[in-house]
C-alpha cells in the first residue's frame, strides 16, 4: 500500500459522515485514566495473588516483572499503530486497514468475544467485592450470579448516563488504587516488612506445580491477566482530544504507572507476609482482605472493601466502554448489525453498550458451574493475547512488506521500530501458547479434558464460524 493511499484511507475513515460518529470529549487524562482503570493494579494483583501462590508456591516476582516489561513492548507497536490510526475499534481497526477485510473480520470477532470474556470476569470477581462490602458474602453459585448481575447493571447505567458521571467515577477509581492499594501498601511496606529482597524470589516450585520450571512457565501465564487492558486507549481514540498525540500517551502511561503499582504492590505484600500465611491465604475467595487485617487491625477491613469495589467498578465501567465501541465499529464497518452503529443525539453508542452488558450478563449464568466459569476466565486472557498476537503479527508482515509505512505517523521509532515489533510478536505468540497450555495443577487436580483445553476450543470454534460465515459470504456474493 503506498504511502498516499494510506493517508487517504486514514482520511476517510476519520471523517465518518452522518450519525454514526462519536464525540471527543476525552482529554489525554481521560484517555489515560480510563486505562488506568481497565488494567486496574487491584484487579489486576488481587485476582492472580492467590492462584499465583498457590500454583508456583512463590518467587513468582520475577515472572510478573518480565511480563511487564515484554508488555510494554507489545504497547509500544500499538502506540504506534495509534499514532496514525487513532479510529475506535482499536486493533480491530488496524487489522482491516492494513490486513484487508477478511483479517479484520476475524480481528473483529476475536477482539469482542475476548473483551466479553474479560468483563464477565471482571463482573463475577467485582461482585464478590460488592458483596463483601454490603456483607453480603456467599460462595454459592447463584449468589456469585446474582451480584456479578448488579455489578454489571452498575457499570451499564455508568456507561449511559452522562459523560461527566463516567469521568468521575473513573478518577474516584484510580483515587481508590492509590490508597487502596499503593497506600496500603506503602505502609506495609516501610512499618510492616518482615523480609528481605531476596524473599521475593524464593519457594518457586512448591505449590502444585511439579517443577520449577513448569512454576515459573505457569506463573508467566498467570501475570498476563495482570497487564492486559492497556489498549482500551486505542478503541477509544475517536472521543480523544488529539488522538495521534495523545493516545500513545496514554497507552504508555497506563501501562507504565499500572506495572509499577502492581511490582511495589506485590512486593509489599510478599516482603510483609509469613510465607506460609500468604499461602493459607490464597486458598480463600478474598486473599488480600485478611492479611491487610491482620497487620492494620480488623477496623481497615469495611473500608478496604469499599475502595476495593469502586476500583471494580471504575474496570468494569471501563471495560463497557472499552467493548462497546469494538461492537460499534465493527457494526459501522458492515461486520455486525447496523444497529450497533447507531448513536444517541449526545453521540453515545447505547445499542452497543447493551449488546456488550446483555452478552456479558448471559455468560455470567456460567457461573453457576465453577468449571464452565474457570473456561470463561482463561479465554478472557487467551483471547486477548490472541489478538495480541494477531495485531504484532499484521503489523510485522506489513511493515516488512511495505503495505504499512509508520513513518506516516506522529510515534516515530526508525528502526527500533522493526525489532520492537518483532519481539512484540514473539512474545504475544509465546505468551498465548503459554496460557492456552492445558495444566490440570493450575486448573483443579479433577478438571475435566475440555476445560482444560478450554482456550484451544473456544478460540477454534470461533475462528472456524467465523470461516463458515466468510465462505458463505464469499458464495452469496459470487
Amino acid at each position: 500500500m503506498s504511502a498516499s493511499s494510506q493517508r487517504n484511507r486514514l482520511t476517510t475513515d476519520e471523517n465518518h459522515s452522518g450519525t454514526d460518529v462519536l464525540n471527543r470529549s476525552m482529554s489525554v487524562w481521560h484517555s489515560f485514566t480510563m486505562g488506568f482503570a481497565v488494567v486496574s493494579p487491584v484487579v489486576g494483583l488481587y485476582a492472580i495473588i492467590g492462584v499465583q501462590t498457590v500454583v508456583t508456591g512463590g518467587g513468582w516476582f520475577a515472572a510478573l516483572a518480565i511480563c511487564l516489561v515484554m508488555q510494554l513492548l507489545v504497547a509500544t507497536v500499538y502506540a504506534e499503530l495509534a499514532s496514525q490510526f487513532p479510529i475506535a475499534g482499536g486493533a480491530y481497526k488496524w487489522a482491516r486497514q492494513l490486513g484487508g477485510v477478511t483479517a479484520g473480520q476475524y480481528a473483529g470477532v476475536i477482539y469482542v468475544s475476548s473483551t466479553i470474556a474479560m468483563l464477565t470476569t471482571t463482573a463475577y470477581t467485582g461482585g464478590v467485592w460488592l458483596a463483601t462490602f454490603w456483607g453480603a458474602l456467599d460462595s454459592s453459585g447463584a449468589s456469585m450470579v446474582f451480584w456479578g448481575a448488579v455489578f454489571l447493571l452498575i457499570c451499564m447505567a455508568l456507561n449511559l448516563a452522562h459523560v461527566n458521571v463516567f469521568k468521575t467515577l473513573i478518577a474516584l477509581g484510580v483515587y481508590a488504587e492509590v490508597i487502596g492499594s499503593f497506600g496500603i501498601a506503602l505502609l506495609l511496606f516501610f512499618f510492616f516488612r518482615q523480609y528481605g529482597f531476596a524473599e521475593l524470589f524464593q519457594h518457586m516450585g512448591t505449590g502444585t506445580a511439579p517443577t520449577e520450571t513448569a512454576a515459573f512457565l505457569a506463573a508467566l501465564a498467570i501475570a498476563g491477566w495482570a497487564f492486559i487492558g492497556f489498549d482500551a486507549c486505542s478503541t477509544t481514540a475517536e472521543e480523544t482530544h488529539q488522538p495521534k498525540r495523545m493516545v500513545p500517551r496514554a497507552i504508555f502511561f497506563a501501562l507504565s504507572a499500572v506495572g509499577a503499582v502492581v511490582l511495589f504492590n506485590s512486593s509489599a505484600l510478599i516482603l510483609t507476609f509469613d510465607h506460609a500465611a500468604l499461602a493459607t491465604a490464597s486458598k480463600t475467595a478474598d486473599p488480600v482482605t485478611p492479611l491487610i487485617a491482620s497487620s492494620l487491625g480488623d477496623w481497615v477491613s469495611k473500608p478496604f472493601s469499599g475502595i476495593v469495589m469502586i476500583a471494580f467498578l471504575a474496570c468494569g465501567a471501563s471495560v463497557v466502554k472499552y467493548t462497546s465501541r469494538i461492537v460499534f465499529s465493527m457494526a459501522r464497518e458492515g461486520n455486525m448489525p447496523d444497529v450497533f452503529s447507531h448513536v444517541t443525539a449526545d453521540k453515545m453508542p447505547r445499542n452497543a453498550i447493551l449488546f456488550t452488558v446483555t452478552l456479558s450478563g448471559l455468560g455470567l449464568l456460567l457461573g453457576l458451574n465453577d468449571g464452565a466459569v474457570a473456561t470463561v476466565i482463561a479465554f478472557g486472557t487467551g483471547g486477548l493475547y490472541a489478538m495480541f498476537a494477531m495485531t504484532t503479527g499484521v503489523g510485522l508482515y506489513t511493515r516488512l512488506t511495505g503495505r504499512w509505512n509508520p513513518a506516516l505517523g506522529e510515534l516515530k521509532l526508525g528502526a527500533w521500530g522493526l525489532v520492537i515489533n518483532f519481539a512484540a510478536f514473539a512474545w504475544s505468540l509465546f505468551e498465548l501458547i503459554n496460557i492456552a497450555w492445558p495444566r490440570a495443577y493450575a486448573v483443579s487436580e479433577h478438571a475435566p479434558w475440555w476445560q482444560l483445553w478450554a482456550i484451544p476450543l473456544v478460540l477454534g470454534s470461533i475462528l472456524g464460524l467465523t470461516t463458515i460465515y466468510i465462505l458463505i459470504q464469499k458464495i452469496r456474493r459470487n
